[in-house]
């Protein structure tokens, strides 16, 4: 890691085999190292989570049979990581956009 890349503050959620598949993990490891690098990532890898607040986003990372989503936070001096978790719809589920917003909310009050 070069001293001008972000670190990763991780707020919830953890990106492992399993659950996730190896080349799931591996896909997930090298967009959230673009991220730490400061590169911006767009669709279909990256939409933004104006529902939970201004610079949340989410990552979208298609396993074997499963999508896996990690939230994430745009900080000038961190990534940080709100909530991992399995798609299972076509709607983000109202549990982790309450989740969400309480925990960036915990995360801009700390600073």
């Amino acid at each position: 890691m070069s001293p001008h890349d972000k670190p990763l503050v991780w707020m919830s959620g953890e990106v492992k085999s399993p659950p996730f598949s190896a080349d799931a993990r591996l896909t997930a490891g090298f967009l959230l190292r673009r991220l730490q690098r400061g590169d911006s990532i767009g669709m279909p890898d990256s939409r933004p989570m104006p529902s939970i607040g201004g610079g949340c986003h989410e990552l979208r990372i298609r396993d074997d049979a499963v999508t896996w989503r990690i939230v994430y936070y745009i900080d000038e001096e961190a990534i940080v990581l709100l909530e991992v978790f399995k798609k299972k719809s076509r709607a983000t589920p109202k549990w982790v956009i309450d989740a969400c917003k309480k925990r960036f909310a915990h995360y801009k009050a700390s600073r």
